[in-house]
């Protein structure tokens, strides 16, 4: 009768064991969607299109920080874009609103971020609903991606 070997079969449950816990570092990660640069207007204008499949989820996205105020409310806002093609050229703009839930400050106007936030959605004086980023990060990075965008 052949001699069992425990030291080899503790060796294949320790790798076994090994690649089940990437396998689940992996799926938690596969949660956040990335607006990747080269599809960037077809994955946002996806999302805008069917918000409802995608409120509460994770996305991140680069992109420039821009700054606006609205007029009626006084309020600034803030979105993370990039420029694509428009009814005049390159005047489109593609991204999304950014939010922090809390008071946190915003980088600089035109600084070149990652932002990472839950998808949620907000009305207007109770009518016109909107979808946001509700930021989990803002985090200004050195190398700027492609500021225009086609696809």
């Amino acid at each position: 009768m052949p001699k069992k070997n425990h030291a080899g079969n503790r060796f294949i449950l320790i790798l076994l064991l090994i690649a089940v816990s990437f396998l689940m570092v992996n799926c938690s990660e596969s949660d956040v969607i990335e607006i990747g640069e080269r599809m960037f207007i077809g994955q946002v204008n996806a999302i805008y299109m069917n918000a409802d499949d995608f409120l509460g989820k994770t996305i991140k996205l680069q992109g420039i920080l821009k700054r606006g105020q609205w007029e009626a409310y006084g309020e600034w806002f803030y979105f993370v874009l990039r420029y694509g093609p428009g009814c005049c050229g390159d005047d489109g703009n593609v991204g999304f609103e950014v939010k922090w839930s809390d008071s946190q400050d915003y980088p600089p106007p035109e600084s070149w971020v990652e932002a990472v936030g839950i998808l949620k959605s907000d009305k207007v004086n109770d009518s016109r609903s909107y979808i946001y980023l509700d930021l989990i990060s803002l985090t200004v990075l050195d190398k700027r991606g492609e500021e225009f965008v086609r696809q």
